[in-house]
């Protein structure tokens, strides 16, 4: 079972030459999908300019680019809708998967790991998503909006309701 991306415009590196220019403005349908699998009420308006560009005297793929959106999100304390306007450029660095000559895997944490690319392919579409997704707050809060805790019963055991049951002139 693989999961669909609500946003996909591949390109294979054998395209790309010297450069490739990408301007991706998803459709009405597409932008609803979107909202649905980052949780937004609403985005009225995406627009991504992508540029990919092969590293000098290496074997990498620079993608930069920059992502303007009109989103919807919910407010977490009232669930009230709050608009937010997205304006944010991103670099990712990318490099080709190398062949695998052994059943082990090696797994890496570092940071600075540049996002391999699988098939000879790169998802222009999932990575323009995923930007959007790292602009947005993940806790949303309308200004002004503050958490109120609400009192605490005054007697919490158990037996306070048995208490106001007992009428005040039984003694036993």
């Amino acid at each position: 079972m693989s999961a669909t991306l609500p946003f996909s415009d591949t390109v294979r590196i054998n395209q790309i030459g010297a450069g490739l220019s990408r301007r991706l403005e998803p459709d009405v349908d597409t932008r609803k999908r979107i909202a649905r699998a980052l949780d937004l009420q609403g985005l009225e308006d995406f627009v991504i300019d992508m540029e990919v560009k092969p590293t000098p005297s290496t074997s990498e793929w620079t993608l930069k680019g920059r992502i303007s959106a009109h989103a919807v999100q919910t407010c977490g304390l009232t669930l009230e809708p709050l608009p937010v306007d997205v304006d944010r450029r991103f670099s990712i660095q990318l490099v080709e998967a190398a062949p695998q000559e052994s059943d082990e895997i090696e797994v890496t944490l570092d940071e600075e790991d540049a996002d391999v690319i699988e098939d000879g392919k790169i998802d222009l579409g999932q990575y323009a998503v995923e930007q959007l997704a790292l602009s947005l707050d993940p806790f949303p809060r309308k200004p002004g909006a503050e958490f109120v805790q609400p009192e605490e019963p005054a007697e919490i055991s158990p037996f306070a309701a048995l208490k106001a049951l007992k009428s005040t002139g039984d003694q036993g």
